[in-house]
């Protein structure tokens, strides 16, 4: 049966079952799929790589009004169909060895494409590093570039199948048109190989196409932490000295014709940027070459900020040797032109250089609890890592010094500085944290006590003496995580340096402002995020045994450093479920705020079910967020429910996540609030049911999503199982009311949790 196509329709989408062959009679048809597409013309059958996958795994759509025969589709009876039809037979094994060539060259230039884009960001990132050896400025780390490696691919096809397929058509369409018994069930065994083939070939592109995404985001991004803006702002700071500019100007045009080039870069995005650029590049020319950006205005502060460095050591009054130190350290560091450089020289510089900066910082730290009258310069070393002007740039010295008196933290909203949280555990108002094994204060000394590094005596003086309790914060968590936040491992040290700065300050900076925003972006999609069940009794009043909700926000510690990580480090103090979690950021942070703080709260709803599940916590037998998710990865390629693309996604970002579920999970989490809850579908049915299942949405945010059939039955699901939850209530109001009572604040929050 003919059917008729005008251009730009979708004859069959990926994803849907086969029901049907189609012949092109007329016109042309793109095969789509993630990162690529081929085309099929006049003789060519739609629909042969889904024989062995039940539904299509290519898009098809018409590239001009597109005409096509229908032949229905059953499985197991194709063999039946080339028998009646031996001329079909041999044009659908020709279209058949046409598509596979096609997937087969994709294939071959998504792979050369890999490796050409690999070398590029080596390459450039590497004249990037000379360019500022050049011009003695210390070159910027381009963050997670040492996370990428060349393409490894651990299910490569091999080559002798490329071969096959070379010459197998070849051969075949000769020696088939003189063959002399029935060849059906021979063509129709060839079709299921070629299909299956090509959908592993395809899976194979699907890596490959990440990870051209993964280089492309290196090379911008919407962060701006990428080689373009660290080429860029290079530019514009040798501008303002009115040096040469034409290597650094040469090597960006360059580069803007190859970002340009590459599909894995939105056009948006890049049109945007490059605009930005030549206006900046044009005033920088009006100029005289001066930099275009904002000029600072003179400090405010250089008489007050000269010296820093013994302005801290006098203050901290540490030992002279430890000062000593310290001095030497950071006057060889600022000699460093390269202070990210990665060999044994400097590596031994940076590793002495954090020795000696915590043991400042713990000297200073205990002079402060005796003496509040603090020295400005010594609050910016507590709070920023601060400790001498020339390293950190006079403007940025300026601005921090500005900065520390009245810095825009709020214990009370739980957000606190790295100092203000010693403070709070010095005080006694705050637990420690759990250190890097995962042991708390109480766990700590008592291994001390087994291991007969304390007596039992000494093991109750030191539970309750808040002097050891800040002295054990002090040497675990902080300069752990203040490593972790910062996010390049490698080359971490905990002094502010210019070299680290790859956005503004003011732009970069998280004040408790920003964090409640954040955070009621996140509550605004995800309201239950910090909610915890516990058990509420009230006999007297005719409450015997509710379950109710209780929210409870995270405290925020903002650790002295420029990073790109947020890092949380645990869900609940001590054993008690309704108390907060701890996470920390860094207090300048690179990384988009909200972004990082969702997937924070993902982290942390992964956490706290495996806390209340206990060992069971992978346990399908007792339903939870955890073992749902464990269960959905763990058979996910024996999952009937998910289409041949969404395994393939499956596969890949599983790899990305080095097979860690928890990981997994937080990646989804995040395109669940980032994509998903703004009306933007990018999961698959079975992920997407078990987030709504544990992570519902606001009601608000489900009102807009009624109208999308992706959300139609998990909603209605929804909606039936929360008014069973609010009738019960109802019911317990009126009970309560009876007998003459007020309602508890406590069922009123579940209430009003329940209508959220």
């Amino acid at each position: 049966m003919a059917k008729e196509f005008k251009s730009g329709t979708v004859i069959c989408q990926s994803g849907h079952k086969i029901e049907s062959l189609y012949m092109i009679a007329k016109g042309t048809v793109r095969a789509v799929y993630s990162g690529g597409e081929f085309f099929l013309d006049k003789g060519d059958i739609i629909g042969l790589s889904a024989l062995q996958h039940d539904s299509y795994i290519f898009s098809y759509i018409a590239s001009d009004d597109v005409t096509v025969a229908s032949f229905p589709y059953q499985e197991g009876r194709l063999a039946e169909l080339l028998a009646q039809k031996p001329d079909f037979a041999q044009l659908i094994m020709k279209s058949s060895f046409k598509q596979i060539k096609s997937v087969i060259e994709e294939y071959e230039y998504m792979k050369y494409d890999c490796d050409t884009l690999y070398h590029y960001l080596l390459d450039s990132y590497k004249e990037y590093s000379s360019l500022c050896e050049r011009y003695s400025i210390s070159p910027r780390l381009l963050p997670d570039l040492e996370t990428i490696a060349p393409l490894s691919l651990e299910d490569d096809i091999p080559q002798w199948l490329i071969d096959y397929y070379e010459n197998m058509g070849t051969i075949l369409l000769h020696a088939l048109s003189s063959c002399k018994v029935p060849t059906h069930n021979f063509i129709n065994g060839l079709l299921m190989k070629s299909s299956m083939d090509i959908g592993n070939i395809l899976s194979i592109c699907y890596t490959m196409y990440d990870y051209k995404a993964d280089i492309a985001r290196l090379l911008m991004n919407e962060n701006r932490l990428d080689l373009f803006d660290l080429y860029t702002t290079l530019l514009f700071r040798i501008g303002q000295d009115n040096e040469d500019s034409t290597a650094v100007s040469a090597a960006i045009s360059r580069m803007m014709l190859h970002l340009e080039s590459i599909g894995s870069i939105e056009r948006s995005l890049y049109e945007a940027r490059a605009l930005e650029y030549k206006k900046l590049l044009a005033d920088m020319e009006a100029n005289g070459f001066d930099s275009p950006r904002k000029k600072p205005e003179p400090a405010k502060n250089t008489n007050a900020i000269a010296g820093s460095l013994e302005t801290i050591l006098n203050y901290s009054g540490c030992e002279q040797e430890t000062a000593a130190a310290f001095r030497q350290q950071i006057e060889e560091y600022k000699r460093q032109i390269d202070k990210n450089a990665t060999d044994d020289v400097n590596r031994k510089l940076r590793l002495n250089l954090t020795k000696s900066f915590y043991q400042v910082y713990n000297a200073a730290f205990q002079v402060s609890l005796k003496n509040p009258d603090i020295p400005t310069v010594v609050k910016m070393f507590f709070l920023f890592g601060y400790v001498d002007e020339e390293l950190a740039g006079k403007e940025n010295a300026d601005y921090l010094y500005s900065l520390a008196e009245h810095f825009p933290s709020s214990p009370e909203d739980h957000v606190y500085t790295v100092y203000e949280w010693l403070k709070a555990v010095y005080e006694g108002r705050k637990e420690p944290s759990r250190n890097e094994f995962d042991a708390d204060y109480t766990a700590y000394l008592h291994e001390l006590k087994m291991t007969g590094k304390i007596t039992a005596e000494q093991e109750r003086d030191m539970a309750t003496d808040n002097s050891e309790k800040v002295l054990f914060e002090i040497n675990n968590m902080f300069p752990l995580v203040n490593k972790i936040t910062f996010g390049r491992l490698t080359t971490f040290c905990p002094v502010f340096s210019e070299h680290n700065v790859l956005k503004d300050l003011e732009k970069s900076l998280v004040s408790a402002e920003e964090v409640d925003n954040a955070f009621d972006q996140i509550r605004a999609l995800d309201f239950g995020a910090y909610y915890r069940e516990t058990v509420f009794s009230q006999p007297e009043k005719g409450v015997l045994k509710e379950q109710v909700n209780v929210e409870i926000l995270p405290d925020i510690i903002l650790m002295p450093n420029i990073g790109i990580r947020g890092v949380m480090w645990q869900e609940i103090e001590g054993k008690r479920r309704t108390t907060p979690a701890r996470m920390m950021l860094s207090i300048f942070q690179m990384e988009d705020l909200p972004t990082t703080l969702a997937r924070l709260t993902g982290e942390f709803r992964w956490e706290m079910c495996k806390r209340v599940q206990g060992a069971r916590w992978n346990d399908l037998s007792e339903p939870s967020l955890t073992s749902e998710y464990f269960d959905y990865i763990q058979f996910y390629k024996k999952n009937n429910a998910l289409t041949p693309e969404a395994k393939d996604k499956i596969k890949t970002a599983m790899q990305k996540a080095k097979n860690n579920y928890k990981e997994m999970f937080v990646r989804d989490y995040v395109t669940w609030i980032l994509f998903e809850g703004t009306g933007s579908p990018r999961m698959n049915k079975v992920a997407r049911n078990i987030l709504f299942s544990y992570c519902p949405f606001s009601k608000a945010v489900r009102e807009k999503l009624k109208a999308n059939p992706l959300y139609k039955e998990i909603l209605d699901r929804y909606d039936i199982r929360n008014a069973q939850k609010i009738h019960h209530m109802d019911n317990l109001y009126q009970k309560i009311q009876k007998g003459g009572f007020p309602i508890p604040e406590e069922i009123a929050v579940q209430r009003r949790f329940l209508e959220s």
